[in-house]
This record gives C-alpha cells, sequence and structure tokens, in this order.
C-alpha cells in the first residue's frame, strides 16, 4: 500500500490541478468513493454507511420514478454516475435523472459522462447525512454552473429537502418541481418521514395513492 493511498485527504475541499485529481482519484482504494471537481479544487467522499442515508437514498429514487412513469414521462435515472467537463468540472451526484427528450440522450456502454459531448442531467440530487452545508454552497454552484435544470439536497436528520430551480448560472428555492411538475417537495418530505416507522413498501402504497390522484387531476 502506497504513502499516497493511505493519506488521501477526503471530505475536504483541497487545492489541486486536473491532473493531480486524476491521480487522487486513481489511488482510491475505495471504488464507490466520490469525488468532485471544481474551481481548481478536488474533493474525495468516502462511502457514507449509515442506514438512514441508504434508505433516503432508495426511497427518493422509487420515488421520482414511480411518479414519472404514473405522469407519463420519459425518465432515465443515474446512481452515482460520473459527469465530466474534462479539465474543468467532475461530479458524482447521488442521483441524476434525464428526462422527457433527454431520457434517451446518454448511450448504453458509456463510462464517464462526457458534458463537452452529451447534455447534462434535468435532475441532480444529493442525499446529506453530513457535510448539508457543503451541499447547499460550493456544490450547488458547481451544478448551477453545469446548468442542470434542479437540484434537491435531502437533509437526512431533518427528513427535509431543499430544492432548487436552476437558470442562467443561479438558483432559486422551490416547493413544487419544475422539472416534474406537480410533485410537491413536501410530498417527498412526507414520504421520508413516515420511512422512520413504517417500511418503504406500505410508504410505496402512501406514495401510489398520492401521485394517482394527481394523475386523476391531470386528466380532469
Amino acid at each position: 500500500m502506497s504513502e499516497t493511498q493511505t493519506q488521501l485527504p477526503t471530505d475536504t475541499w483541497i487545492h489541486a490541478s486536473w491532473d493531480e485529481y486524476l491521480q487522487a482519484i486513481a489511488n482510491l482504494l475505495d471504488d464507490k468513493a466520490k469525488s468532485y471537481y471544481y474551481k481548481g479544487h478536488r474533493r474525495l467522499e468516502m462511502p457514507p454507511v449509515s442506514f438512514d442515508h441508504g434508505q433516503d437514498h432508495v426511497l427518493i429514487i422509487f420515488a421520482v420514478t414511480l411518479f414519472a412513469t404514473l405522469q407519463g414521462i420519459s425518465a432515465t435515472g443515474l446512481d452515482r454516475t460520473t459527469f465530466r467537463k474534462i479539465g474543468v468540472q467532475d461530479c458524482q451526484p447521488d442521483i441524476a435523472y434525464y428526462l422527457r427528450e433527454r431520457a434517451q440522450s446518454i448511450p448504453a456502454g458509456t463510462g464517464i459522462v462526457n458534458l463537452n459531448c452529451y447534455p447534462t442531467p434535468d435532475l441532480v440530487i444529493e442525499i446529506a447525512k453530513s457535510f448539508l452545508f457543503d451541499n447547499l454552497g460550493t456544490k450547488r454552484c458547481l451544478y448551477e454552473e453545469l446548468g442542470v435544470a434542479e437540484y434537491w439536497v435531502v437533509d437526512v436528520q431533518n427528513t427535509q429537502i431543499i430544492a432548487y430551480a436552476v437558470a442562467d448560472q443561479g438558483s432559486k428555492r422551490i416547493q413544487e418541481s419544475q422539472v416534474l411538475p406537480k410533485l410537491a417537495i413536501a410530498t417527498l418530505e412526507e414520504a421520508l418521514r413516515r420511512s422512520r416507522e413504517i417500511n418503504q413498501s406500505e410508504v410505496g402504497v402512501w406514495l401510489l395513492s398520492q401521485f394517482q390522484q394527481k394523475q386523476a387531476d391531470k386528466t380532469v
């Protein structure tokens, strides 16, 4: 085991060139670790191990996919995929979605998604058990500059979702998704709260009833 491998600092932004960043991620012992590069700084994150983080991660993917399916919105969800602008930016959000005409914009067999060739995701989601303010601050700026349409941060400890609509390299808080119209952030937050008391299948039944009502409202 090399000295570089054992002493890589994690969970903080470190000044680094692009080449130094690539060397750092090549030396990561755990290939499940996440990595970011923004404005000449790198950040390495060890994979979360908490039950609540993993539970919320799965529930949000289920909820978004279910809603899109019931509303007839084409959707492709991605779990911890690398999105890269070579030499400039790199990120591995917990969850990302391509929607509607973009749902099939990334061909099968793609490894790292080169954002110089492919579009940015419509929706990016970070699940924050720790480092909440980093997700609300530096990472939000990163995703604003990448040009995602919407960015959510799931605050695991407080079962809260801080959602932003992104435009013109800036963002504003929203209470209803703009990329998934009629999806109320409050509904997802209630699902997170319920998941602390009942199992995910039961939460899924509740979500289905809520979303079916939205579907009924759509047809009226």
